[in-house]
């Protein structure tokens, strides 16, 4: 089993991991989703949020921008981090199943330029 979790803004990803609104989390069998869970962003802390869905059992995440602390969380707890996506949270998780959905390595450098992060 297969756990996404795509940083979201009600169906759309987000452009900034840390100050979306919810996080649709994925489950996939053999590059098939088969269960979906939208769970709201229980608040942005510094290393709260890697570690809160590492302990959800994640084993992707997918936004559009992402601070670099949270990318080295994740990289230390073997969860894949994916960057620059963008559109519908499923259609994301599906082209992460299918292998066409690459991380363009979006890192987001200041909090308060949160709407430039997925650019």
């Amino acid at each position: 089993m297969l756990k996404i979790a795509v940083a979201s803004e009600e169906e759309r990803v987000a452009e900034h991991f840390g100050h979306c609104v919810n996080f649709n989390i994925f489950e996939a069998e053999k590059s098939q989703i088969v269960k979906r869970a939208c769970i709201p962003n229980p608040g942005h802390k510094p290393g709260f949020l890697p570690n809160f869905l590492n302990e959800m059992g994640v084993n992707v995440i997918i936004s559009g921008g992402m601070g670099g602390g949270a990318i080295e969380i994740f990289n230390e707890k073997g969860i894949d981090v994916i960057t620059g996506a963008a559109g519908n949270a499923k259609d994301a998780a599906n082209e992460y199943l299918k292998g066409t959905l690459k991380s363009t390595g979006s890192v987001c450098h200041e909090h308060q330029h949160h709407g430039e992060c997925g650019e």
